[in-house]
């Protein structure tokens, strides 16, 4: 992981991040940002279950598009999502801390393409390719 030097971006992000409401919401954390590259965790409970009891689908969708959203954030520009692919490869049981690695694959000029792996312990649950449509510089 290349390093962010840049402390008022780094600010800002973990700022942002506190005050998405959404985020507060499911209870995403943020625990690492690097250029490119960002990490969230989730300890799970029985609110974010489906009907079978497991942790919904969405939710595993919600924590990669986060990663990939704050890895593009990262780069100093952001990204709306576009197209979201996600395999669910496993079930994640409830009381699970999950945990999802985004990073950027590729930037254009006008779209930006990244992944997540989304874990519960050493168990892959997720994986997600997104694009993204860079909508400019931020302003921090």
């Amino acid at each position: 992981m290349e390093k962010l030097s840049d402390p008022g971006l780094i600010q800002y992000i973990y700022d942002t991040v506190e005050k998405t409401a959404f985020y507060q919401l499911v209870g995403l954390q943020l625990q690492s940002i690097a250029k490119g590259e960002a990490v969230f965790t989730l300890q799970t409970d029985e609110r974010h279950t489906n009907p079978a009891s497991l942790i919904h689908g969405g939710i595993i969708m919600a924590m990669a598009d986060a990663a990939m959203g704050n890895a593009i954030r990262s780069l100093g520009v952001m990204g709306v999502t576009v197209d979201c692919s996600t395999a669910f490869l496993a079930a994640a049981p409830v009381g699970s801390l999950l945990e999802a690695r985004g990073r950027v694959l590729k930037q254009g000029k006008n779209m930006i393409f990244a992944e997540a792996y989304v874990y519960s312990g050493e168990q892959l649950v997720g994986h997600c390719k997104a694009s993204f449509f860079n909508t400019g510089p931020l302003q921090y």
